[in-house]
């Protein structure tokens, strides 16, 4: 299952990173496989308009554009959301969303 959030915060994005990592922690979330299976996965998508690159983070996130699983929330709430010159909902469009099935 898959959602998006859209949050307020005074934290930069390295510390909003941190206190993210901490909360999958705190759910029993352990990184022993990459990409493997997790009960929980927070990432962070975007960060006003900043653009970061280091080796903890990188924004926006860098698979944002190929992931239909992700973009279908995302554009439920933020449909013109720029990602560099095109919006959420016009990357969307362009998308195959075969599989994916939205939840009431």
């Amino acid at each position: 299952m898959n959602a998006c959030a859209v949050a307020e915060t005074e934290l930069a994005p390295h510390d909003l990173l941190a206190l993210c990592l901490q909360v999958e922690r705190d759910l029993g979330r352990v990184r022993d496989v990459k990409w493997g299976p997790r009960v929980i996965d927070i990432d962070l998508l975007t960060y006003e308009d900043l653009e970061v690159n280091t080796p903890s983070l990188a924004l926006p996130h860098p698979y944002l554009a190929e992931r239909a699983f992700v973009l279908v929330p995302l554009a439920e709430i933020a449909p013109e959301l720029k990602l560099g010159r095109k919006t959420i909902a016009d990357i969307l469009a362009t998308m195959n969303c075969r599989g994916i099935t939205k939840l009431a």
